[in-house]
């Protein structure tokens, strides 16, 4: 009898302690449900200008990046890639660069045929307000972002964002 008591004693502890686990588990960036944190870009040395807000009733692909995680390098050329082969209409597609320096960010977007007309650096890194917003210290991240400014997909590879937009 003691020792069936002890048994459900220690399955009872551990039960209770790894409930405690999922719960208490960090999430990293933002995840699909949530509404995507504002952020505005106004380049000195361009007539560009970016509010996420105005973008509000377009489907918006977001793109986060930089020259030196070849990952997010490459994932950002392929989406770009694919959003161009799309109706302009269907979604638009802001990309942005972490590099620190403009110089390497012009380079990079020139050497990858980006669409510079939606593409920012966020010259601060890891450093700005953005990241922070975007939860970008575990990984570059994408997000698809509905009419409303709801994040809809997380990560999206070229191939699945027809199946989002249909």
């Amino acid at each position: 009898m003691k020792k069936s008591v002890k048994w459900v004693l220690v399955v009872f502890i551990i039960g209770v302690l790894t409930s405690f686990v999922e719960k208490n588990r960090l999430s990293y960036g933002l995840e699909v449900g949530d509404l995507a944190p504002d952020f505005c870009f106004h380049a000195s040395d361009a007539d560009q200008r970016i509010d996420l807000s105005d973008l509000r009733g377009h489907r918006v692909l977001l793109s986060f990046w930089a020259s030196y995680d070849a990952p997010s390098r490459m994932r950002n050329i392929r989406l770009n890639s694919a959003v161009a082969g799309l109706p302009a209409d269907s979604i638009l597609m802001v990309s942005v660069s972490f590099d620190e320096y403009s110089s390497v960010f012009s380079e990079t977007v020139s050497h990858d045929h980006i669409n510079a007309y939606a593409c920012f650096a966020e010259t601060r890194g890891a450093e700005s307000a953005l990241y922070s917003k975007y939860r970008l210290h575990e990984g570059f991240s994408n997000y698809l972002v509905d009419e409303r400014g709801v994040i809809v997909a997380k990560n999206i590879r070229p191939a699945e964002i027809d199946a989002y937009l249909n």
